[in-house]
């Protein structure tokens, strides 16, 4: 493409001045714009994540009842097993690559990652995977659960599990070419002014999510391959009869799928660290100790995996190694907690898509980290195992946190994707429902498994059937919940209001480009003088040209986030709009550079922005 080619691709705009640059048809090619791929990252994983519903929702009428009157025993078997897996490996994983591929290069000033070709087929890889699991449900589909253990596995669906075993090497072969790329682009592609301790918190997440796959998945391949020589040649190394341990599948598989926890969390830790400053209009309370509490994670991540295994004859010693383990992690995620509390303490909080969300997330997380903690211990675990006690926990440490998590990014960076708002009333009715859908389904499970019903089986005590009707009912909420969000995405991205380049007044490098960001995201590098997470310190606020024509092609001037509506009995700050090139804001302190230079000429001076009084400056001692 020649340069006039691309200037006019990156300048062209719609009828309401939304830029464009990219035809429909892009997002389904081999394309190696690490916008386009995060964007086809998003929608692949929210289609399985429909995928995956479905089955839930089939899972959840067949339980409403204590007897199988919806399917057959093995089709609920078939059922459970593809739920579990499509939701791990194919919704909320990817979906945390995709939110990292479009955002890693715009938030550390990089024009792309480090292997744009890699990072296009680490993409079209999971697509073939996940439609070979899918396909396997129709022929002789695994039953063993999502964690195949043998020798379960070893003798029921030979041929669907199979698939599986095929499936979750090919997505395992794309996670680790994701987290590679991810690994040098953090490392090795930020701009000269940005060390490592001025990323945002959601690139430092990315950077420890990234060390745990690298780690951890290539153990997690090595068991599958082994589970499949025992299933298709007749070796014997997990298999009993033979000679085999079946224990030692389960240290294998362990050791990669409990640090997938966080593999699922930490990037959602990470974005809900960047979405609650901007909307509390706060800095970010105790930075250091968020960014490198995420490296503890990722660490301590990789020494508890046998707590799963309390009943499996694990030595008493080798069983109080990893309580403690387990009990020490919930440091450094408390961190985060009290963290996130202090940041939005005192704030002033709007109630939009984001906000919503990102509280729901904490408050939901805590849940599941409270019910993680009394798992950790050993008697307890011993009276809970495979009881809907761990299903409570399990979800609301990956529904309640990884997707509220999602939902929130989703919110937040919507406009930056597309260019477009999201409707506000239709995010609120999103909001409501999944929040009640998702108490009213797993609540009642922590009930369940206190007083012994057992989790993947069809079949039940006829005592427990009142609390899984009200279980079922909540189920079909938070099915519901999804369809105001499809309608809202879509609507929005095809006529929504136009966003402006930065709408929730962010201070991040994404911010101060265009939305949707021009091919090569920035016209000229940005330098890196005021921190990710300065708000309220008095530094001067960027407004690009481009949100100030939009604005006075409007006629109305540029909107303020909800916060900074003015106090009428505090002083004021007056915060200047940068108006090209060379202009200072008070103090001397130069402003990153407005995201199109040439259209900065302007034939009248350009007013000023008036912030509130809560966003003047303070003693920044209490961050840290």
């Amino acid at each position: 493409m020649t340069s006039a080619q691309l200037h006019a691709t990156t300048h062209a705009v719609t009828s309401d001045g939304v830029p464009i640059y990219r035809k429909w048809w892009h997002y389904f090619t081999f394309n190696s714009d690490h916008k386009v791929i995060g964007i086809q990252y998003l929608v692949t994983a929210f289609v399985f994540y429909l995928v995956g519903g479905s089955m839930a929702a089939a899972i959840r009428t067949e339980l409403a009842t204590p007897a199988p009157d919806f399917v057959t025993p093995e089709v609920y078997n078939s059922l459970l097993t593809l739920h579990g897996t499509v939701m791990i490996f194919l919704w909320i994983i990817p979906a945390g690559a995709g939110l990292a591929n479009f955002l890693i290069p715009l938030m550390i000033g990089a024009r792309d990652m480090a292997f744009p070709k890699l990072n296009a087929l680490a993409f079209w890889l999971i697509p073939p995977a996940g439609l070979m699991l899918i396909s396997s449900f129709f022929l002789e589909s695994p039953k063993a659960g999502w964690t195949s253990y043998p020798p379960l596995s070893l003798v029921s669906g030979q041929v669907g599990e199979g698939i599986w075993i095929m499936s979750l090497l090919i997505l395992g072969t794309s996670s680790i070419f994701g987290a590679l790329n991810f690994f040098v682009t953090l490392l090795k592609l930020r701009v000269p002014s940005m060390g490592l301790n001025d990323m945002p918190l959601f690139c430092w997440a990315m950077l420890a999510t990234s060390a745990l796959v690298l780690i951890g998945t290539p153990v997690l391949a090595g068991a599958l391959i082994l589970l499949g020589f025992d299933l298709i040649v007749g070796t014997a190394f997990f298999n009993p009869t033979g000679g085999g341990n079946a224990v030692v599948y389960q240290h294998m598989f362990w050791f990669y799928s409990h640090p997938a926890v966080y593999i699922m969390i930490l990037p959602l830790f990470g974005a809900i660290s960047d979405v609650l400053p901007v909307h509390a209009r706060k800095p970010i309370f105790g930075y250091r100790a968020i960014a490198y509490s995420s490296l503890a994670i990722s660490f301590l991540g990789l020494i508890v995996w046998a707590h799963h295994m309390f009943t499996s004859g694990t030595p008493a010693w080798l069983r109080m190694f990893f309580m403690i383990a387990t009990m020490i992690i919930a440091v450094p995620t408390g961190i985060k907690v009290f963290g996130w509390v202090a940041t939005i303490w005192g704030g002033k909080l709007p109630f939009n898509g984001p906000m919503l969300f990102a509280i729901g997330f904490i408050s939901m997380f805590v849940i599941g980290g409270i019910s993680g903690v009394m798992l950790a211990s050993v008697p307890f675990d011993l009276h809970v195992h495979d009881t809907y006690f761990v299903v409570a926990h399990l979800h609301y440490v990956l529904f309640g946190g990884s997707v509220f998590g999602l939902y929130a990014a989703l919110y937040h960076w919507f406009p930056k994707i597309t260019g477009r708002m999201m409707n506000e009333p239709l995010s609120i009715v999103h909001f409501v429902l999944t929040f009640i859908g998702m108490n009213l389904t797993f609540l009642p499970m922590h009930q369940l498994g206190l007083l012994g019903m057992n989790r993947r089986v069809a079949m039940y005590d006829p005592r427990f059937a009142d609390v899984n009707l009200i279980c079922t009912i909540g189920s079909y909420i938070l099915a519901l919940s999804t369809i105001p969000f499809l309608i809202n995405a879509l609507w929005s991205w095809i006529a929504g209001k136009p966003a402006g380049n930065n709408p929730w007044r962010g201070l991040t490098f994404e911010w101060q480009t265009t939305s949707p960001p021009e091919i090569e995201n920035f016209e000229e590098l940005p330098v890196l003088t005021v921190g990710a997470y300065d708000y309220g310190l008095g530094h001067a606020y960027t407004e690009t040209v481009g949100d100030r024509q939009q604005n006075h092609r409007h006629h109305e001037p540029a909107p303020l986030a909800h916060a900074d509506s003015v106090s009428p009995t505090e002083p004021e700050v007056e915060v200047a709009v940068v108006a090209g090139n060379g202009h200072e804001a008070p103090g001397n302190q130069k402003c990153p550079l407005p995201a199109n230079p040439d259209a900065a000429v302007q034939t009248e001076p350009e007013p000023e922005i008036v912030v509130a009084a809560g966003d003047r400056p303070e003693d920044r001692s209490h961050q840290e």
